[in-house]
């Protein structure tokens, strides 16, 4: 891979220029049958979108109805996406079963441990509803035409059905989770609510100004995407009542791997293509907004892209201009940069904290997948 000819510094981590990590000392290499994260997690999740389409949402309406199980119900299995979260929880409650919590050491067929689990699979279910229902909000605010390779909901149901459907996931979640009868899960996972909220105001702030910095660009991925993944994996460690030490553990893992994930959207976008992405190539340039790659290359070529930034590169050759001064800057490398040292950060977490295992492994290899992924 390419390195950046620019500083090895970046948002204040340093980087040495690389934009893939390093496999740390006592994790066994990537073997499919053994630690590959989606494999190793595919009994506990392969099911998901179907048990959520059949079972967990439901409504007489059929319009709502269908809206609503849209992308959990697709027959080619492209709406149901990459399901990186539910793989997250389930991998870290595996991983979290080789450690103590306030009930001791229990193994696997302990009939607690099955409970625990069942509890971390229905966690899983509903931070996948959460998630999805936030893609139909956000394509309704965006004007997206495609997502996950299909149209967006709001293009086959309407704009009101669309934002009625996200609200009803939202609310089935919301009955999902208070059945989990644990208070401190329920505060935790209603925190991301609030903050997808206030993601989405400050990136529609942000489209309106057309000018963001770097430390508000990041608060805003973390409210959006980061937050979900942080708060889902931390109260999978709740449900389990683990130690201190390990719920932070995986609150950090969550919540690295989102900014990662995030970073590696913004650096596809200006790689991908529509085929690949589920959606068209240069999408966050084309609606104005200016994401990792323009914010790095604004650092060299202030004086000619900050006006452009300004009016949403709604002017004729302002998104040329932005592809010459993202490539004369290395823009693209520099995100994939610190998509690398926030992965890194995450996977940190897991080694110091969890005991060796497949599943801490795998959680390593995920990482180095977010990071490495290219759709």
């Amino acid at each position: 891979r390419k390195q950046s000819k620019h500083t090895k510094t970046i948002n204040g981590y340093y980087t040495g220029g690389k934009t893939s990590l390093t496999i740390p000392e006592g994790v066994a290499p990537l073997v499919p049958d053994v630690n590959d994260p989606f494999v190793l997690s595919r009994p506990d999740v392969h099911d998901i979108s179907a048990t959520i389409g059949k079972d967990l949402v439901g409504t007489d309406h059929p319009v709502l109805n269908s809206a609503a199980r849209y992308f959990f119900n697709s027959e080619d299995g492209k709406g149901k996406g990459k399901q990186v979260r539910p793989v997250m929880v389930m991998l870290l409650s595996r991983a979290m079963m080789g450690s103590n919590s306030e009930l001791g050491e229990l193994d696997s067929n302990h009939p607690y441990t099955a409970h625990i689990l069942k509890s971390q699979r229905r966690l899983a279910e509903i931070t996948e509803m959460i998630h999805t229902a936030s893609l139909f909000h956000d394509d309704v605010i965006d004007e997206a035409d495609t997502r996950r390779g299909q149209p967006a909901a709001h293009r086959a149901f309407g704009n009101k059905m669309a934002i009625l459907a996200g609200d009803y996931l939202l609310a089935r979640a919301s009955i999902c989770l208070a059945r989990l009868r644990n208070v401190d899960v329920v505060e935790c996972m209603s925190t991301v609510i609030e903050h997808l909220v206030r993601g989405e105001v400050l990136q529609i702030k942000d489209s309106r100004t057309g000018v963001v910095d770097m430390e508000g660009y990041l608060r805003k991925n973390f409210y959006k995407t980061a937050s979900l993944m942080a708060n889902s994996c931390k109260s999978a460690a709740l449900l389990r009542r683990s130690p201190p030490d390990i719920i932070e553990a995986a609150y950090l893992y969550g919540k690295h791997i989102g900014v990662a994930f995030q970073l590696i959207d913004d650096a596809l976008d200006f790689e991908g293509n529509e085929a690949s992405l589920g959606k068209p190539a240069l999408a966050d340039l084309n609606a104005g907004l200016s994401t990792a790659p323009v914010l790095f290359a604004a650092e060299i070529h202030e004086e000619e892209l900050i006006p452009a930034m300004a009016r949403k590169f709604k002017k004729t050759g302002d998104i040329e201009l932005a592809l010459r001064c993202i490539h004369e800057a290395d823009g693209v490398n520099r995100t994939k940069e610190l998509a690398a040292v926030h992965a890194g950060i995450a996977m940190g977490a897991v080694m110091e904290a969890f005991e060796p295992s497949p599943y801490r492994d795998s959680l390593v290899h995920l990482a180095c997948r977010v990071v490495d992924r290219s759709r």
